[in-house]
């Protein structure tokens, strides 16, 4: 078991290197952001010296190992834009994000998983189509769309909810429902798939001609077996919600990182959106780590590599 989690963090640690070179090249190759920052009409001599003094004029190389060595130490560096530190700047926008992450994966699992379980047990029902509609709704309505609708609808008609900002946990609803569609709509459908193939095996027949009910059978013995294809998804989708908040938080004004990003790309300021990246890759190698460990605890196969 030891080994096993030794491995994945060792992948994880591989990973995080390579996502934190590949974007640190990639930013500095998109343009000198020294031209972003100095005055209309500066001379190229204000420009030489502005860009010593921020370190762009040395080697790639050379920038990237300091930054490596600055973060190390926990120094993400001083916003080239808002000359403040990174870490201060993101310390301030992750507190909200993950609020909405976590009332998106709340609204998606809440959701998602009954409904995927329900299309299973009754399938072919009217009942099934009628929430097969509603997840396929779910999942092709764009979350820019669906935000306007709802503040359309629920904020500006009947007035019962805000359209924008931080205002408690009513504006936290629409935001999180706007989110968490697109989540909602995959656990329904990977519920039902994982439901669906574990209710064909010999077990439930055998539970079943034991006289268990259909409902004490999913209970008993279906809801863990079928919990592994849905630790996948969840998994995966908290990183998905983290790089889907950019859309939501900009249409309902919510002053997260992902606010914080597209501010951060359109001034070209290389640290804040550097730090970005990293933070959402952390998350995502993160989730995938726990759910290797999961893994490990419900099916003590995948522990032993078979």
């Amino acid at each position: 078991m030891l080994r096993h989690i030794a491995g994945r963090i060792g992948q994880a640690v591989v990973t995080t290197f390579g996502v934190l070179t590949l974007v640190f090249f990639l930013m500095r190759l998109s343009g000198d952001p020294t031209l972003l920052l100095v005055p209309q009409g500066s001379s190229a001599q204000q420009i030489a010296v502005l860009r010593h003094q921020l370190g762009f004029d040395r080697p790639l190389i050379v920038q990237y190992v300091a930054y490596l060595q600055q973060l190390l130490q926990g120094n993400l560096g001083i916003s080239l834009v808002q000359r403040m530190p990174v870490a201060s700047i993101l310390g301030g926008r992750i507190p909200y994000t993950m609020e909405l992450a976590a009332g998106s994966i709340l609204v998606a699992l809440g959701i998602g998983i009954p409904t995927g379980l329900v299309m299973a047990v009754w399938r072919g029902s009217l009942l099934e189509r009628a929430l097969a509609a509603v997840v396929f709704a779910g999942q092709s309505m764009p979350t820019f769309w669906s935000g306007i609708l709802m503040i359309l609808f629920f904020g500006v008609i009947l007035g019962w909810l805000p359209t924008s900002g931080v205002a408690g946990l009513p504006s936290l609803i629409m935001p999180s429902i706007a989110l968490g569609a697109l989540s909602m709509a995959s656990f329904a459908r990977m519920t039902r798939i994982a439901v669906l193939d574990e209710l064909s095996r010999d077990y439930v027949a055998a539970a079943r001609a034991r006289g268990l009910s259909l409902g004490a059978t999913v209970a008993r013995h279906v809801a863990r077996n079928a919990a592994i294809p849905v630790v996948t998804v969840t998994a995966l989708e908290i990183g998905n919600l983290l790089a889907g908040a950019v859309i939501v938080e900009t249409v309902f004004a919510w002053p997260g990182i992902g606010q914080l990003a597209i501010q951060a790309i359109a001034s070209r300021d290389f640290l804040v959106v550097q730090a970005i990246v990293l933070f959402v890759s952390f998350v995502f190698i993160l989730m995938n780590l726990l759910a290797d460990i999961v893994y490990a605890v419900i099916d003590p196969r995948i522990r032993f590599g078979h």
